[in-house]
């Protein structure tokens, strides 16, 4: 191989070396604006406008048009958004960015930061201070001390049964709470969800504990991009490992017990149906938050992400119903209104995608924005300086490539093997 070509075949690997490194490592340069102490009785009169300025605004923002459908009547959620999982286009919101308390919706930006960690048939044996700090009438899956478990059991424990001592066992592998806590802080700025502040893991109540309709879908369509995630957050039921005992001849014996998902869009319910093409991905309810919820589901080639917070009418499965009623309204919508903001994608792929030389991204709001051209390459007079202009030439260009290509992969989300849902017979 000649000497120019060598020169650029290790400029060209040390590029992809350098662009994969920055891809796992998520700079955080911007702090997180403080949160309010604790959530406001009604949405500010200004808030974030992360996402664009209108979902920084009070109330109801739509765009429809004159071919589009009108909102669903009677809603009567705190904050709710509606968006295109793949574009990241808002199709519409309500008080998207108003802070209130997420409930066990936080334990999507959980499984976000921690599932990456530790592979799924990896086993754990609970001690006594793996539970220590689950808080009082928390929702459980029924861990038990001295037990062990994989991974994967803990995982399915969180996203089926909001299982409370799940979280808390994968945070004490994680090095501690106060240590996943801060974590989970440092990924919702990556994130750009700076509507959020993390107290606690499992979104137990929580003074200070915050995050927002726009947040928590940045949190899910983050999440949905790791294939575990997708696997636990739409399975209906699964068998999980029960206490040890022994049998009538003395010998120890472990059995199990079915645990099914309390996402009723996907297991359905005496006044609620499974929501076709529904796919996950994590309820919530507490106290203070009331009944939380985002959901993903596709139909008819789109896939749209509804997140629900605080359904203000006491009626059973009442966030399941406005939720539903908000798909039905985006996958007719979708097409027929004009954006009123976009799910931004991490900081890391922004600053990769505003690398110099790289185009700007479409102007249509939540465009997937254009792959960057490659920068024209000169070569100089003479063998060997040229080569290494050459090479230095087609290493620029592949940066810029690289960091427009990592944007696209995120804004082309879901990948293809999205699990998907229909109604049972």
């Amino acid at each position: 191989m000649p000497a120019p070509m060598k020169t650029v075949r290790r400029s060209l690997l040390a590029a992809s070396a350098v662009l994969s490194s920055l891809a796992l490592t998520a700079p955080a340069a911007l702090a997180a604006p403080s949160p309010s102490p604790s959530p406001s009785a009604t949405p500010p009169a200004s808030m974030s406008s992360m996402g664009g300025a209108r979902l920084g605004r009070p109330g109801t923002q739509a765009d429809l048009g004159s071919d589009a459908p009108v909102l669903p009547k009677g809603l009567t959620a705190r904050s709710w958004i509606v968006a295109d999982a793949e574009s990241g286009e808002v199709l519409a919101a309500h008080n998207a960015h108003w802070r209130l308390p997420p409930a066990s919706t936080m334990k999507m930006l959980f499984a976000d930061t921690v599932l990456p960690r530790f592979p799924k048939t990896m086993k754990h044996t609970v001690v006594p201070t793996d539970l220590a700090g689950v808080g009082a009438g928390s929702s459980m899956v029924g861990i038990k001390e001295g037990e062990t478990y994989t991974v994967r059991d803990l995982w399915l424990g969180v996203f089926l049964r909001s299982g409370n001592d799940a979280v808390h066992v994968l945070a004490a592998m994680n090095d501690g709470v106060d240590n996943t806590v801060e974590e989970m802080n440092q990924h919702a700025e990556e994130l750009q969800a700076l509507d959020t502040h993390v107290v606690t893991p499992d979104g137990y109540d929580a003074p200070g504990q915050v995050s927002s309709a726009y947040d928590l879908t940045l949190f899910a369509r983050s999440g949905l991009q790791k294939k575990d995630f997708r696997e636990y957050c739409s399975t209906v039921r699964a068998q999980f490992p029960g206490e040890t005992t022994k049998n009538k001849k003395g010998k120890q014996v472990r059995g199990s017990f079915e645990i099914q998902n309390t996402n009723r869009l996907l297991t359905g319910d005496s006044d609620v149906s499974v929501y076709q093409g529904i796919a996950g991905v994590k309820n919530g309810n507490t106290t203070n938050a009331g009944a939380t919820f985002t959901g993903v589901a596709e139909r008819g080639g789109k896939v749209l992400l509804v997140t629900v917070m605080h359904p203000e009418k006491e009626e059973h499965n009442e966030v399941y119903k406005e939720t539903s009623q908000l798909f039905d309204w985006g996958f007719k919508a979708v097409g027929k209104v004009r954006p009123v903001g976009e799910l931004v994608p991490p900081r890391s792929a922004a600053q990769s995608s505003a690398q110099p030389g790289a185009n700007a991204t479409a102007g249509r709001t939540g465009g997937a924005g254009a792959v960057p051209a490659t920068p024209a390459v000169h070569a100089s007079a003479g063998g060997r300086s040229g080569g290494m202009g050459t090479a230095l030439a087609i290493t620029g260009g592949l940066l810029v490539l690289l960091a427009g290509a990592a944007f696209l992969v995120n804004r082309r989300w879901p990948l293809p093997d999205l699990v998907r849902r229909r109604p049972r017979p």
